[in-house]
């Protein structure tokens, strides 16, 4: 079978092997299809957090069953991937966490993941999705992570709600906040990404990034600010930031992941009696949240994927997919 490895940071290369062998309880699953998501893009580029080479990417992965050894699963059930390996005893776990076990490996970072051809999988980390596309199943791990981070805000129906961060998270957090019944904010540096906002997933409002900013999202919210900010970009002065867009009482929900140390004004997030939260990866409700979401068509998914790009070409074309100027959302290879 066909695969390809990150060898180290800008270097991808396309390799055979054997199938693999599977354990009991283990599922053979074929790849249609893989979403690229930020992680892979940061691996690529050599600044993601707890990441070594080489490695196998890949984690947002439509397939249908292949083999299973043990298991209830049939052969070409269509299947979507929880691609967090988790211990099942830590703390975290015990107390249904599994989203950030102690021990956490995740597929396509800590341990190789789906840019293969077949990937030999734990049968509980699969999940059924019979009335879903490969284009809609390949968006269920985002999704799901996007779907968690509003859970943990507990976002209700006419809060106002800043996302910062108009990239396929933000995006699907914009689109989720919306469904709860959210008045949902935009903001981000990207004019064009703003109007997507708009134009596609139906956000209220969009402000550009800039020293205005804060002023302009006080002037929207009748001078309170919003209930809940979200940042999906991992950039540090867009982190640090978070809490000056925060109403008195709000809560601030750091999804976005940077390598360094943040400060924020202990005085600031004092006086709003602040609520900070960071949203790490996503646990089985979230992903049938979303599955069931995306059954109802309650998200774009047509526009979302710009991009799509054969097994075998996606080498050539990877270095285009992160250049600002091809106005990527999401991109797909297809095998």
């Amino acid at each position: 079978m066909k695969y390809i490895v990150c060898e180290n940071p800008g270097k991808f290369t396309l390799k055979e092997t054997q199938k693999p062998t599977l354990k009991e309880g283990e599922v053979l699953i074929a790849i249609k299809k893989i979403g690229i998501c930020g992680t892979d893009i940061h691996a690529y580029a050599g600044n993601q957090a707890y990441f070594s080479y080489p490695r196998i990417l890949g984690h947002e992965l439509a397939a249908v069953v292949e083999e299973s050894n043990k298991s209830d699963f049939a052969k070409c059930e269509k299947v979507i991937l929880i691609p967090y390996l988790h211990c099942g005893n830590c703390i975290a776990c015990k107390s249904g966490k599994t989203n950030c076990c102690v021990n956490m490996r995740v597929m396509g970072v800590h341990v190789d993941g789906g840019m293969q051809e077949y990937l030999a999988v734990p049968s509980w980390s699969l999940l059924r999705t019979p009335n879903l596309s490969y284009s809609e199943m390949a968006l269920v791990e985002p999704l799901a992570i996007a779907a968690h981070a509003i859970r943990r805000a507990n976002i209700q129906a006419g809060e106002h709600v800043l996302v910062m961060g108009c990239g396929p998270i933000g995006l699907a957090i914009m689109a989720i906040a919306k469904i709860k019944g959210a008045t949902v904010i935009a903001l981000d540096i990207n004019p064009q990404r703003i109007q997507y906002a708009k134009d596609q997933i139906g956000v209220d409002h969009g402000v550009i990034a800039r020293p205005s900013a804060e002023e302009e999202i006080k002037v929207l919210t009748a001078g309170s600010n919003c209930q809940a900010v979200f940042d999906a970009t991992g950039s540090k002065v867009a982190l640090e930031s978070g809490p000056n867009y925060m109403s008195h009482g709000g809560r601030y929900v750091l999804v976005g992941l940077s390598k360094g140390e943040l400060v924020f004004s202990h005085p600031g997030i004092h006086a709003k009696e602040s609520t900070i939260m960071c949203s790490r990866n996503a646990t089985h409700e979230d992903f049938d949240f979303v599955i069931n979401m995306l059954g109802e068509k309650l998200f774009p998914t047509e526009s979302f994927i710009t991009h799509e790009a054969a097994f075998e070409d996606m080498i050539a074309v990877f270095d285009s997919w992160i250049n600002p100027e091809t106005q990527v959302i999401k991109a797909t290879v297809n095998l």
